[in-house]
């Protein structure tokens, strides 16, 4: 088969198709013919050098696919091959075929092409997992999200606006501003001209929000823990400006905040397993509906990924780049 392989750590041009065996489905896997895969800022993380596959994965870069069931490994039930599917998976989803633990597959929401499809496990996992399960965002309370024009923003804005909360959002232009509110969003700051904290406090009345889903971490963090209401959780997915931050811990004790945060890759099957049968439940209805979708950027052949990354890379994107197999 043909996979990108990441040759050395590096810039996006280290991303090559070669040739690879065809993978075979151990026990509790499906073999998927891959007919789109998602791109994601871990990837890029990735192919830099500083996310390695956990052990036994896949050092083929790729977090989520879609496609048909090729094989099935012993024990799965509940599958046929030939089956659409679209499965979240620690590595390999750069390739023409991929395999996955059978809990973390699904069938595609009624409605969705494989190259949509392709554009939500990882991407809605994380959120739900975070801004829900984590973040315990509901209806009638308000969310900060930070990157809010990115894959995981414009997934966030529209699940937390059908499950009846106040969205407002960051971002750093005005065409992803308006693209923002227009999925959803009641307010979209512009961070590049406003300050976020400033912004919050005149919209919430003083009050804060009771959520902020951020990404950006470093001298973010601060600014953060002040947008938040009395009783407010700050949940941290991303370290893009940095790791490190200063917390004052008076400050959360008096106000009764919760600061968490997670990682999904390296979770077990049975994790993204419990994840996957919740996202199926609370989600999939809201796709099926049409109150929710992917939003889809742009699309590259699977040979053209080191393309991808550059795009995401320029921040140049609203919503999910998708890579299609022919």
């Amino acid at each position: 088969m043909i996979a990108i392989e990441i040759r050395e750590p590096g810039d996006a041009d280290v991303l090559v198709p070669v040739e690879r065996p065809r993978p075979a489905p151990a026990s509790g896997e499906l073999l998927i013919k891959v007919a789109a895969a998602g791109v994601n800022r871990p990837d890029v993380v990735q192919r830099l050098g500083r996310y390695p596959p956990p052990p036994g994965a896949s050092d083929i870069p790729g977090l989520e696919v879609a496609g048909a069931i090729e094989g099935i490994g012993p024990g799965v039930t509940g599958w046929r091959e030939g089956d659409a599917v679209c499965a979240l998976v620690s590595g390999g989803g750069y390739a023409e075929y991929c395999v996955a633990p059978a809990p973390q597959c699904l069938p595609p929401p009624r409605g969705l092409d494989l190259v949509a499809a392709a554009a939500i496990p990882e991407t809605f996992f994380t959120v739900w997992t975070n801004v829900f399960e984590r973040g315990r965002l509901a209806a009638g309370e308000s969310i900060l999200i930070h990157g809010g024009s990115s894959g995981i923003g414009t997934t966030a804005i529209q699940l937390a606006r059908a499950r009846g909360a106040r969205v407002f959002v960051s971002a750093g232009s005005v065409e992803k501003c308006v693209a923002c509110e227009r999925i959803g969003a009641e307010r979209a700051i512009n961070y590049r001209e406003t300050d976020f904290l400033a912004a919050i406090r005149d919209l919430t009345g003083g009050r804060g929000v009771d959520v902020i889903l951020d990404m950006v971490g470093g001298e973010y963090f601060a600014r953060n823990v002040d947008a938040l209401a009395v009783d407010g959780r700050l949940v941290e997915i991303a370290t893009l400006h940095g790791a490190r931050a200063e917390i004052t811990i008076p400050t959360i004790m008096q106000r009764r905040l919760t600061i968490t945060g997670s990682t999904l890759r390296a979770r077990s099957v049975a994790e993204k397993g419990a994840l996957a049968r919740a996202v199926h439940a609370n989600v999939w209805p809201l796709v099926e509906s049409g109150a929710v979708k992917p939003i889809i950027f742009r699309t590259f052949p699977l040979a053209s990924a080191s393309e991808a990354h550059r795009l995401l890379e320029s921040g140049q994107h609203i919503g999910k780049l998708v890579l299609t197999v022919a």
